[in-house]
C-alpha cells in the first residue's frame, strides 16, 4: 500500500516507490530481535528496522534497545544492566511479536540465494545473500563498489521500498548507469560530528515537537540505523607551544561549549540507536577508521557488508578500507536516521590504474594532491573512483584513506579501495580480532567482493578509465586557494612571485611590484622580527586526511629530530600546532622518541581534533596581526598558512592568513623552519645550523628506508586496543555533564547554542505544494567555485557582523563568540551568519571584497543578512546567481538552511556540487542550472533584474531535469535545467522540504 497526498500521488506512482520506510517493508529471515541482541556490528538495513519500530512501544523493549552493545569491539559503555537480564525482560514481548512478523513479513524474492557461511574448522559464520547465486554474468563484470549497491538492494527486497526492477538496474549498471536511473540504497549506519550533529539533533527535537502537536507518537522520532556521533570539531588552537596545550585548549572547549555537549549528551539518552563519543578523542573519520568501521556486518548471523553516510564530506575517508562511505546533507542524514531509503542516481565509476612505486623522498601526500588534480581534471562528480592495479600492493591502509579522505576534493562521490591483504593485515594491526577478520575474509571471499592481487585478475568494466605510474609523482603542495591547485615543490618559487603578479582570483593577489619587496619590523614579546610577503605565520599538522597515515606523521618527527641535531629553529612568532586524529598517534611518536623533538620545534599536541584544517586555529599574536595589517600601507602583508589539511578556500583558515597551502606533515615542519613559502628548496639554505654552516632541505629530509623502520618498531596493536578501550570511559568533564532524562527538550529562549528553529511552524498535515518565484531580487551574484565556507563559514564570528551584534546585545562578550560551527544549534545566529565569509566576492559590488551586498530597489549596500531581511519585510522574493561548482567543499546543511531562512527561493547556476544540491532540495529551494555554454555573464545579466520562474503548481506536471523558463522584468528570458533529479526529489519539494515529507508520512504509517 503506497500512502500519499492527493497533491503528490501522481508524482509518486511515477517514482518506482515511495521512499519511505514502513513499518512491515523491511524484514529479512532473521530473528525479529536482530537490532537488540546483535554484536555491536549494528545493521540499519533491512533486519531489523523495521521490527525495531514495531517493537518501540513497549517498555521493556525499548529499555533493551538502548543498552545494546554498540561498540565494534564488544565494548558496552553505556549500561551497567546485564543485556542477558534485558532480554529476559523482553522476551515475552518479543515472542508476541515474532509471531506476528511471521505472520506478516514480506518475502524476499531472492530468498533462493540465502545460504549459509561455514567456518572451515566447522560450525557456520552465518547466511548471507549470495551473489554468485545469482548465476548472471554481469555481476562478474561489475565494479566492486557497485556490487556493495547490488547486495544492499537484494538484501532488502520487498517490492516495496526496493523492487526486483531497482534489482535489475544495478545488474544492468553496464547499460542503465549512463541513463541516470534512479536506485534506493539503505546505508548500514550513520555517522555525525559536532558541527553537524548539533543542528542534526536539534532537527530531531524539533521534528518530535512537531510531531507532538499533530497528536503523533513521538517515539517515531528515533533513529532507525545505529548513530555514531564524535565531538570533534569544537577544540581549538587557544593555546599552542606548550606542553600544557591538551588540556589548557580542552578546558576552553568546555568553558565554551557546555551547553553544546549537554544537548549532545541528552541526545544520546533521549534517542534510541545514538552513540555520543565525547571530547577529546580524536577525528571523526580516524575513529571510522581504526575503530568504529566493521568492514562486514553480522548481525543477528545476517552477514552483509559495512556502509556507511556521513553529515561530514570527508566520510569517504571509509573507502580506504573497502566500505562503501560517503558525506551526505545533514538533512539527507536525518532522513536516512529515520527509516527513509536515500533515493540515488545510480553512479558511473571510473577505473583509476595504479602502477609502479612511490621515488624515494616521495609521501601520500604528494601522490593524493596528484590524483586529486588528476580527477578534477578528468571529471569525477557524481561518479565513484575504484582504483586496481599491481601498483595497490606498494600502498599502505593509511595511503589508501589519504587518497580515499580527498574524494570531495577531486568531485568524487567515492574513492573506492576494494579489500584485498593490505586490508585485513590493517584490521589486525588495529586490534579487531582473528575471528572478525577470518569472518570478513571469509564472507567477502565467497561473495566475490574481495581482490586477491596472487591471482589472475578479470576484467572489470568501468564507464572510463585513468592510469598512474606511482613513480612518476614528485613531491609537490597546493594552492594558495584551492585543494586541486597542485604546484610542484620545484616550482614552487616562481609559482610564488607569478601569484603575487597575477590579478586577484585562485592564483593571484595583484600585488604592485614595488609593494612585493615590502618589510614590516615589529617586537614580537620584546624581540626584533619581521614579516615579508609569503612568510609562514602558521604551521599545522591538522585534519583527517593526514594525522592518520603514520608515514607521514613518524616523517614529520624524523624532519624535527634532524632540524634540533643541526641546530635549526623555527621562528616564536609561528603559531605551530600539533592536533593527532587519535591518542594513537601520540603513543606512536612517544614509542619512537620523536615528539622530543616536534615539541621542541614548537609542535606541541594542542588537541585531539579537526582544529586548524575548519578554521579552528585560534587567533594570532596581537603583534603578528596588526603586522599584517600594516596599516602604514595600502597594501596588507600577504601572510601564509602551511597545514597538512584538506581545504585552504580563502577565509577558512584563518582571516589574516590570505595564502593557504597544503602539504604533508613533514613539508608543514620544513616550511615552518624555512619560515616562508617563497624559497626553492632545491637551490636555497632552509637555515644556518650551529656549527655556522647552511642547511639545505635534503639535509633535513628522511628517506622511504628511515621512515618505513621507525614505523615497523613504533606502531603496535596494543597501542590501537589501549587506545579504544579508554575513548568508552568519557573523560571527567564530559561525565560530570549532568542532563535531564526527557523526551521531549527543554528549549531555553535565552540560550545563545541551542534553539528551537522555526521550519514546523505552523506544519499542516496537508503538503503547501510546488512553488514557482515571482518578480524576485537578486540577492547575491556569484562568480565560480563559491563554496559552502563562503555560504555559511564554519570559523570566527566577525566583531562587526550581524551574528556579532545579535549575541552583544544577549550580553556574550566578545571572547565568548566561539565560532560559527559550534553556534549551528542556533538559527539565529546562523541565519545572521549565511553568507558572511568576510572574503566573499559579490559582483552587486563591483569589486569590493566583504559580506555585503546591494539592496536593489534602494541602492542601499547593507550586509547580506540586513538585506535579506528588508526584501522579506516587504514580502519579496530572492533568488541567487552563480558560476560553476556552487557549493563546493564541506557537506554544510546550514549552506542550505542559512538561505532558505533568509528567504532565498531559488539559486541559478552553472554547476552544483552534489551534496549541497541535495541540501537545497532539502529545504525546498529551487536548483536550476544555465545552459552549455550559458551563464550571467553570456546573458547579460548583471543582477539589478527581478525575475519569475513558472512552475506548475501540481508536482504531477513536473519531471526532474525538465527545461524551466526564467524571464525578467528587463525583457530578458533564458531557459534553464532544473536539478530536481529524481521522482523523490519533487516528492520532497512538493513538501516543502524532505524533514516536512518525513514527518507527515510517520504520522501517516
Amino acid at each position: 500500500m503506497r500512502i500519499c497526498s492527493s497533491s503528490s500521488s501522481s508524482a509518486l506512482l511515477r517514482a518506482s516507490r515511495v521512499r519511505f520506510s514502513s513499518t512491515l517493508a523491511s524484514f529479512a529471515p532473521s530473528s525479529a530481535l536482530s537490532r537488540a541482541s546483535a554484536s555491536p556490528s549494528l545493521s540499519g538495513s533491512s533486519c531489523s528496522s523495521a521490527s525495531f519500530r514495531s517493537f518501540s512501544s513497549f517498555p521493556a523493549f525499548r529499555s533493551l534497545r538502548c543498552s545494546a552493545t554498540r561498540w565494534s569491539h564488544g565494548i558496552d559503555w553505556r549500561s551497567p544492566v546485564s543485556l542477558r537480564a534485558q532480554i529476559r525482560t523482553a522476551a515475552p514481548v518479543i515472542e508476541r511479536f515474532q509471531r506476528r512478523i511471521a505472520t506478516m513479513a514480506p518475502e524476499n524474492p531472492f530468498k533462493g540465494i540465502f545460504t549459509t557461511l561455514p567456518k572451515p574448522e566447522g560450525g557456520e559464520f552465518g547466511k548471507f545473500y549470495s551473489l554468485p547465486a545469482l548465476n548472471d554474468p554481469r555481476v562478474d563484470k561489475l565494479p566492486y563498489s557497485i556490487r556493495i549497491l547490488l547486495e544492499s538492494a537484494i538484501r532488502n527486497c520487498d517490492n516495496f521500498q526496493v523492487t526486483k526492477n531497482d534489482v535489475e538496474k544495478i545488474i544492468d549498471w553496464e547499460n542503465t548507469s549512463p541513463k541516470q536511473v534512479e536506485i534506493p540504497f539503505k546505508p548500514a549506519r550513520v555517522l555525525l560530528q559536532d558541527f553537524t550533529g548539533v543542528p542534526a539533533v536539534v532537527d530531531l527535537a524539533c521534528m518530535r515537537d512537531a510531531m507532538n502537536n499533530l497528536g503523533g507518537d513521538i517515539n517515531k522520532i528515533n533513529p532507525l540505523v545505529p548513530v555514531d556521533l564524535v565531538i570533534d570539531h569544537s577544540v581549538q588552537v587557544d593555546v599552542a607551544r606548550n606542553e600544557n596545550a591538551v588540556q589548557a585548549n580542552m578546558d576552553l572547549e568546555f568553558k565554551r561549549n557546555q551547553e553544546r555537549f549537554a544537548f549532545l549528551k541528552w541526545g544520546s539518552t533521549a534517542f534510541q540507536n545514538m552513540l555520543v563519543v565525547p571530547p577529546g578523542s580524536g577525528i571523526v573519520h580516524q575513529v571510522n577508521l581504526e575503530y568504529l568501521g566493521r568492514v562486514v556486518f553480522n548481525t543477528n548471523g545476517i552477514l552483509y557488508p559495512d556502509s556507511v553516510v556521513g553529515t561530514d564530506s570527508h566520510t569517504t575517508m571509509i573507502d580506504g578500507l573497502g566500505v562503501a562511505g560517503w558525506g551526505v546533507g545533514g538533512i539527507e542524514a536525518e532522513a536516512t536516521m529515520l527509516g527513509q531509503p536515500m533515493s540515488m542516481v545510480l553512479p558511473g565509476v571510473v577505473g583509476f590504474k595504479l602502477s609502479g612505486k612511490l621515488r624515494n623522498g616521495v609521501t601520500a601526500t604528494d601522490l593524493v594532491l596528484t590524483v586529486t588534480q588528476m580527477l578534477r581534471k578528468h571529471g569525477v562528480v557524481g561518479k565513484f573512483v575504484e582504483f586496481y592495479g599491481q601498483g595497490m600492493g606498494e600502498l599502505s591502509l593509511a595511503d589508501r584513506a589519504t587518497i580515499a579522505n580527498m574524494s570531495p576534493e577531486y568531485g568524487a562521490t567515492m574513492g573506492f579501495f576494494p579489500v584485498d591483504h593490505v586490508t585485513l593485515q590493517y584490521l589486525k594491526l588495529t586490534g579487531r580480532s582473528d575471528e572478525t577478520v577470518a569472518m570478513i575474509e571469509s564472507y567477502l571471499r565467497a561473495n566475490n567482493m574481495f581482490v586477491d592481487y596472487s591471482e589472475p585478475q578479470q576484467d572489470r568494466l568501468y564507464s572510463s578509465y585513468l592510469a598512474l605510474d606511482l613513480s612518476e609523482v614528485e613531491p609537490c603542495i597546493s594552492g594558495p586557494k584551492r585543494p586541486h591547485d597542485r604546484v610542484p615543490l620545484k616550482d614552487m618559487k616562481v609559482d610564488w612571485h607569478a601569484c603575487l603578479d597575477n590579478r586577484v582570483g585562485f592564483k593571484g593577489f595583484a600585488i604592485p611590484k614595488e609593494e612585493q619587496v615590502k618589510v614590516v619590523k615589529f617586537s614580537f614579546h620584546g624581540e626584533p622580527a619581521e614579516l615579508k610577503h609569503g612568510n609562514v605565520v602558521i604551521a599545522a599538522i591538522t585534519s583527517c586526511t593526514n594525522t592518520s597515515n603514520p608515514s607521514v606523521m613518524l616523517g614529520a618527527g624524523l624532519v624535527a629530530k634532524k632540524a634540533c641535531e643541526l641546530g635549526l629553529e623555527v621562528k616564536p612568532w609561528i603559531k605551530t600546532s600539533l592536533a593527532p586524529g587519535s591518542g594513537v598517534v601520540t603513543k606512536y611518536l612517544q614509542q619512537s622518541g620523536l615528539q622530543k623533538y616536534l615539541n621542541q620545534q614548537g609542535f606541541q599536541i594542542v588537541g585531539y581534533g579537526c582544529t586548524t584544517c575548519i578554521g579552528n586555529s585560534g587567533d594570532l599574536d596581537e603583534s603578528v596581526a596588526s603586522a599584517i595589517a600594516d596599516n602604514v600601507s595600502s597594501v596588507d602583508i600577504v601572510a601564509a598558512a602551511v597545514l597538512s589539511g584538506n581545504r585552504n578556500f580563502e577565509g577558512r583558515v584563518h582571516p589574516l592568513t590570505r595564502a593557504n597551502y597544503l602539504a604533508s606533515p613533514p613539508l608543514v615542519v620544513a616550511y615552518a623552519l624555512a619560515g616562508t613559502v617563497d624559497i626553492d628548496f632545491d637551490k636555497e639554505p632552509i637555515g644556518t645550523g650551529s656549527d655556522g654552516k647552511s642547511v639545505y632541505f635534503k639535509d633535513i629530509w628522511p628517506s622511504n628506508e628511515e621512515i618505513a623502520e621507525v614505523v615497523q618498531s613504533s606502531v603496535l596493536p596494543d597501542m590501537f586496543k589501549s587506545t579504544y578501550n579508554a575513548i568508552t570511559k568519557g573523560n571527567p568533564m564530559w561525565n560530570n555533564l549532568s542532563v535531564p532524562s526527557t523526551s521531549l527538550y527543554a528549549w531555553d529562549p535565552k540560550s545563545t547554542y541551542i534553539h528551537d528553529p522555526p521550519y514546523f511552524k505552523g506544519i499542516t498535515m496537508d503538503p503547501p505544494g510546488p512553488h514557482g518565484v515571482k518578480d524576485a531580487y537578486c540577492l547575491l551574484n556569484f562568480g565560480d567555485s563559491i563554496t559552502t565556507d563562503h555560504i555559511s563559514p564554519a570559523g570566527s564570528i566577525h566583531k562587526d557582523s550581524p551574528a556579532a551584534k545579535y549575541l552583544l546585545e544577549r550580553g556574550v562578550d566578545r571572547k565568548d563568540f566561539n565560532s560559527y560551527g559550534s553556534r549551528r544549534g542556533n538559527d539565529e545566529v546562523m541565519s545572521r551568519g549565511t553568507f558572511a565569509n568576510i572574503r566573499i566576492v559579490n559582483k552587486l559590488l563591483n569589486g569590493e571584497v566583504g559580506p555585503k551586498t546591494v539592496h536593489i530597489p534602494t541602492g542601499d549596500k547593507l550586509s547580506v543578512f540586513d538585506a535579506a531581511m528588508r526584501y522579506k519585510a516587504a514580502g519579496q522574493d530572492t533568488i541567487v546567481l552563480a558560476g560553476a561548482e556552487y557549493g563546493s567543499g564541506s557537506s554544510r546543511d546550514w549552506a542550505a538552511k542559512g538561505p532558505m531562512l533568509q528567504g532565498v527561493k531559488a539559486v541559478i547556476a552553472k554547476s552544483f556540487e552534489r551534496i549541497h544540491r541535495s541540501n537545497l532540495v532539502g529545504m525546498g529551494i529551487i536548483p536550476l542550472c544555465f545552459k552549455l555554454g550559458e551563464d550571467a555573464e553570456t546573458l547579460g545579466l548583471t543582477g539589478h533584474e527581478r525575475y519569475t520562474i513558472d512552475l506548475p503548481r501540481k508536482v504531477s506536471d513536473l519531471r526532474p531535469g525538465q527545461d524551466v523558463t526564467v524571464t525578467t522584468d528587463s525583457g530578458k528570458s533564458f531557459t534553464c535545467t532544473s536539478r530536481f533529479d529524481t521522482e523523490v526529489e519533487l516528492a520532497y519539494f512538493d513538501h516543502g522540504g524532505i524533514l516536512h515529507y518525513v514527518l507527515r508520512n510517520l504520522i501517516k504509517h
